[in-house]
């Protein structure tokens, strides 16, 4: 089943609800938005910032073009046209259900309405909607554009095909959407981190551990584990050779041990508020919520291109995902070279002909080589690292005049690339007649800046490299390639 979508609402724009925004606009989906808190538009633009930031580094494929963004000024006009609408407003009862049945009420009929509701039952959802069987709970994770999972939940009026379709939809906006069996408040991983939750909460009340000291237990340990392999595979390792049989023998004991407390929870109270508040103020150091944002998305990223790079050509976990959605974009997208730098040519570069002056040109296309190599991951911190590109050749055709103000843009193909050398094509376009202005073909090494020799790049960069240049090998040579100096 094709899950491919060309518009998408989203009604409520708060953290998650901006979340399933930049997810969708990354995937090349128009995305209409509503969300009548003054705050929206701006809540919107710095969580897609992050995600831009962000997803074009986790994937060594192409992103496909984004999709368009638009504010609506009502549930109606937001939903017109859509195939998948997505609902995130606050977790109140009876605000979803009236926010539901206006969206029930507008929206196409072929359009499926996902609630991405933290726990509350589909069944209770779906009461007060005319056609109820297209309405399921679509529940991700933070940040939504990074993690991959999204529960689906149908109620009792669900239609099965609906659960079958959104199941595609999701899966091609690169998601790993689990059906659960049957409706039960708060889902799966809700559940299982509650759990946690009630657990961490006593630990701090009792004065075991501070919320710094519990969050090391978890990211120092089985934190890692889990990001691979999940609770269960985890145990079955755990019981050596012998497998899940010898540590369910060895440590089922344990269950009737008070080794938690599970629903026995302390009260919230304004003590045990301030000492978790003060304590998790301390832990951030002085760092506002979008830097937090950052450091949480980098670390995503490393862990999950880490988990996508094992060797023997597969990934693991959510790194296999990863690589099943590169060779879906690269396999269903058309070649075409990167779209780089764009600009207008100021007064200061004409020269006495009333054109653009030679060395200008050569700016041009350092900048679309800077912008280049920041692209395929050559950034401040790779060059602090002691190792960049160099460029040791350039030929460049004057082919078309510009002129004071107009309008260019400039693309990239990459001709050839291996672990020392990158050989690049670039061009200079008039933007709003289409004429190549000029063209450039360069040959760069990668180079170890402090011992100034060409050593080979880092592997995750040959990696994104090589992946590029097998999608630009499928386009046409340019015919200016290998040109010398007054060859016709």
């Amino acid at each position: 089943m094709n899950g491919k979508i060309a518009k998408a609402a989203c009604i409520g724009c708060g953290v998650i609800g901006a979340g399933w925004v930049a997810r969708l606009i990354l995937a090349g989906v128009d995305v209409a938005v509503h969300d009548p808190s003054p705050d929206a538009e701006r809540v919107v633009a710095e969580v897609l910032a992050n995600a831009r930031r962000s997803v074009p580094r986790l994937l060594d494929a192409m992103l496909p073009p984004p999709g368009r963004l638009h504010f609506a000024p009502s549930i109606a006009d937001a939903v017109a046209g859509a195939d998948l609408i997505q609902e995130s407003v606050p977790e109140r009862l009876e605000l979803k259900r009236t926010v539901l049945a206006a969206i029930d009420a507008a929206a196409p009929a072929r359009a499926i309405v996902g609630s991405s509701t933290s726990g509350l039952l589909p069944s209770d959802l779906q009461q007060g909607m005319t056609h109820h069987e297209r309405l399921i709970v679509a529940h991700p994770y933070n940040p939504v554009y990074l993690l991959p999972l999204v529960e689906l939940v149908g109620g009792q009026t669900t239609a099965p095909e609906t659960l079958a379709r959104a199941q595609a939809i999701y899966t091609a906006l690169g998601m790993k959407p689990v059906i659960i069996r049957r409706e039960i408040e708060a889902f799966v991983g809700d559940r299982l981190l509650e759990a946690l939750w009630r657990e961490a909460l006593w630990l701090v009340h009792d004065d075991i551990a501070s919320v710094t000291e519990i969050d090391d237990v978890i990211r120092y340990s089985f934190g890692l584990r889990w990001a691979q392999m999940g609770l269960f595979q985890t145990y079955r390792i755990a019981g050596g050779e012998a497998g899940m049989r010898h540590f369910l023998q060895q440590f089922g004991p344990a269950l009737k041990w008070p080794w938690t407390r599970l629903m026995d929870v302390p009260d919230l109270d304004d003590a045990l508020i301030d000492r978790i508040a003060r304590q998790s103020d301390e832990q951030a150091a002085g760092l506002s919520i979008r830097e937090l944002e950052r450091i949480r998305d980098d670390n995503l990223v490393a862990i999950m291109r880490a988990l996508a790079s094992r060797q023997e050509g597969h990934g693991w976990g959510a790194g296999e995902l990863l690589r099943q959605q590169e060779a879906t974009l690269r396999n269903g997208s058309p070649a075409k070279p990167l779209q780089l730098v764009s600009g207008t040519v100021p007064a200061q570069w004409i020269d006495y002909n009333g054109h653009m002056t030679e060395h200008r040109y050569l700016e041009v296309f350092g900048n679309t080589t800077d912008t280049l190599l920041e692209h395929i991951g050559v950034d401040a911190a790779y060059i602090a690292s002691g190792h960049s590109y160099y460029t040791v050749e350039t030929h460049i055709m004057h082919l078309g005049e510009a002129r004071q103000g107009v309008r260019y843009d400039t693309t990239t193909q990459i001709l050839h690339a291996d672990d020392k050398r990158l050989h690049v094509f670039h061009q200079i376009r008039n933007r709003d007649t289409d004429a190549i202005l000029a063209s450039a073909e360069q040959m760069l090494l990668h180079v170890d800046t402090e011992a100034k020799k060409a050593v080979s790049a880092a592997p995750e960069l040959i990696a994104r490299v090589t992946a590029l240049a097998q999608v630009h090998a499928r386009m046409p040579r340019p015919s200016a390639m290998g040109r010398h100096v007054g060859q016709r």
